[in-house]
């Protein structure tokens, strides 16, 4: 009992915030309820970034759902990477059964079924509004990043940037960057060695195949117009709620190339396009991403590196990111060093290896007189998480053996007729789906090309000299003895100054 005494008012001491805070669920000991001893988000640390992780069919999803329903409650806009297709349920009202009445009571709140407004988004041609990006917009360094490229064939994919900006070439989509590729190992090769220097057709050729690479993995439908706006992520609707954004990528799943490159590009552009706010009350935007692993699974070192600086600068903007996966370790541990807030759903001890990544799970939780952290995280039942956050002067809270609440949108997905109702009433869909197909590289550098061919022909004829009379010396043998005579006065001079000689001769420019 005494223990039971000791660990309320651990709890409470450390989950008692002066800002706004959201309830995420209650804490537990020895496998009860205790009462009172309620687990709570404060808004102002959101922007701490944090963790989502546990084995399949613990509850990760719908811990990420309950995460996403408090933010829009509290106006705050989220976007969520749903890749296996699950999310969606969050624009629909919920239902009540026993399994969720009974959980209610055990936390003391009140179920109140309800839809949270929904925005569908797309990087393919799934039903949602298109996000799209420009090569330019994601300029030479990130994309020599994307593609993997060294420093040689980065300054030379800015060389062409810088090529593109002085000719007035549009760089829009890939078929874009490949003609312009084409273009400066060709045709426009001499021209652009004049005024950026010499070109290496080996550069052109590696960099052109890593492109082909990238669009194998279906990159053609993500660069384009219209260029998706970051502004239209965080928007507030007529109730005051936060609008949540689901980018629907479960086409993703065998192209991590792609995700990466989008979550790159999209992370970017936010940190560009965001003033920086320092201290917040709540955040402008959470971001949750689940299946994290495949953005780092295919990623390089330049590119871990740039995610890294970008997680670390990002929080200043008043952006907070979520990774959800499955096992912690799938983070790199620079990334997992940023994360303020923790939730662990159970993992699975079925061989060596997997005891292993436990134990060093474990380590990365506050030590706690009150779980033996290390076995509880194979114990742990669906929906319930050892959880740990950053306080407002950010040091950890006790960790929290916690009963997540249960969501009060629906825990399943849309119908197929739902999701048309709600595209088709987003704002933002219509204005992105537009087909737009302008005038780029592509175009300019064709004609160029065509009017080039036209004129080559005409200036052949033009500059095609006149027939003359043939002279004695037109005939090849007189030619060869012309040349032979020549060869052998050569070298006689050459003796008569003393630098001929055979071993001589073989040194020398002749």
């Amino acid at each position: 009992m005494a223990d039971s005494a000791k660990f309320l008012e651990a709890i409470k001491t450390g989950y008692t915030f002066k800002g706004e805070f959201f309830m995420l669920g209650c804490a537990m000991l020895d496998g009860n309820v205790v009462a009172g001893a309620d687990v709570v988000v404060p808004f102002k640390t959101l922007n701490r970034h944090g963790l989502i992780a546990g084995a399949t069919g613990t509850g990760k999803t719908k811990t990420l759902q309950v995460l996403a329903e408090g933010l829009s409650d509290a106006s705050i806009p989220v976007l969520m990477m749903d890749i296996k297709g699950d999310l969606s349920g969050i624009a629909a009202a919920g239902t009540v059964n026993d399994k969720i009445t009974e959980r209610c009571q055990k936390l003391n709140i009140e179920f109140k079924p309800t839809a949270y407004p929904t925005d569908l988004l797309t990087l393919s041609n799934q039903k949602g509004a298109r996000l799209r990006a420009t090569v330019s917009e994601f300029g030479p360094v990130l994309l020599s990043k994307i593609l993997g490229l060294n420093d040689t064939q980065g300054g030379f994919v800015a060389m062409i940037f810088k090529y593109c900006d002085d000719s007035k070439l549009p760089l829009l989509d890939l078929k874009d960057f490949i003609k312009v590729l084409q273009f400066v190992s060709d045709g426009g090769k001499a021209d652009l060695e004049k005024t950026y220097g010499k070109i290496s057709t080996t550069s052109t050729g590696t960099i052109l195949r890593k492109v082909i690479e990238l669009q194998q993995q279906g990159a053609d439908v993500f660069f384009g117009e219209k260029s998706f706006e970051v502004d239209d992520l965080m928007r507030i609707n007529e109730d005051g709620k936060g609008m949540i954004s689901i980018v629907r990528v479960t086409d993703l799943q065998d192209r991590p190339k792609l995700f990466s490159t989008f979550m790159l590009q999209l992370l970017a552009e936010l940190y560009a396009s965001c003033p920086e706010e320092g201290d917040m009350d709540k955040p402008k935007l959470v971001m949750f991403i689940d299946e994290a692993h495949l953005i780092f699974q295919e990623a390089n070192d330049a590119l871990l590196q740039q995610i890294e600086t970008i997680i670390k600068l990002i929080r200043s903007k008043g952006i907070g990111i979520y990774f959800c996966t499955q096992n912690p370790m799938d983070v790199p541990a620079s990334v997992l060093a940023q994360l303020g807030l923790k939730i662990q759903h159970a993992l699975r001890a079925f061989t060596a290896a997997d005891r292993k990544v436990i134990k060093q799970t474990s380590e990365n939780y506050p030590e706690t007189n009150f779980y033996k952290t290390e076995d509880l995280i194979t114990q742990l039942g669906t929906g319930e998480a050892l959880v740990t956050i950053l306080n407002e002067k950010g040091i950890p809270t006790p960790l929290a053996h916690c009963m997540i609440r249960p969501p009060q949108s629906r825990m399943d997905i849309l119908t197929d007729a739902e999701i048309d109702s709600l595209v088709a009433k987003s704002k933002i869909a219509a204005k992105y789906n537009e087909v737009i197909d302008s005038k780029s590289a592509y175009e300019i550098l064709t004609e160029k090309l065509e009017d080039a061919a036209k004129r080559e022909p005409e200036e052949k004829v033009k500059a095609k000299p006149a027939k003359k009379e043939k002279s004695i010396f037109d005939d090849p043998t007189v030619k060869s003895m012309t040349r032979t005579a020549g060869n052998t006065i050569v070298r006689t001079l050459l003796g008569v100054l003393g630098l001929g000689g055979r071993s001589r001769s073989r040194k020398s420019l002749f």
